[in-house]
């Protein structure tokens, strides 16, 4: 298992993790398999998208809609810390993520890189864990 800290701005903050996967992957002994990739953290979430600045827009503008920052969020009532969007975007979007390993390798599409996305309403640390497993 390996760990690694993110620090992330919040507020739909998207950090490519792709060479933290990779070294982990690359590192193992690990021919044929997969790799879980998970965020610690219930504001948070991991996923692939191509890490293109529009297609990063388009993501930030689409979890907006369905979970806009300024709804009527129970949990802001009950907690009190205002990032109840956080928790229900992270929600929809899943903290983990599962990789193939061929060959060796993380065996990712031409444009796809696992992210991590940062929804809460400030700066935090993030810790993901990755797993490798044998086929």
């Amino acid at each position: 298992m390996t760990k690694f800290q993110v620090s992330t701005k919040g507020f739909n903050d998207i950090i490519n993790i792709t060479s933290q996967v990779k070294e982990a992957v690359d590192s193992s002994d690990v021919e044929e398999g997969m790799v879980l990739v998970f965020v610690a953290h219930s504001t948070a979430a991991v996923t692939t998208i191509e890490h293109e600045r529009g297609v990063l827009k388009d993501l930030k503008e689409a979890v907006e809609r369905l979970a806009p920052r300024d709804n009527n969020y129970h949990h802001n009532k009950t907690a009190g810390d205002g990032n109840g969007d956080a928790h229900v975007k992270a929600a929809l979007l899943k903290p983990s993520l599962v990789l193939p390993i061929e060959d060796g390798k993380l065996d990712l599409g031409t444009w796809q890189q696992p992210i991590l996305i940062d929804f809460d309403n400030r700066p935090r640390e993030r810790e993901v864990i990755i797993r490798i497993m044998k086929k």
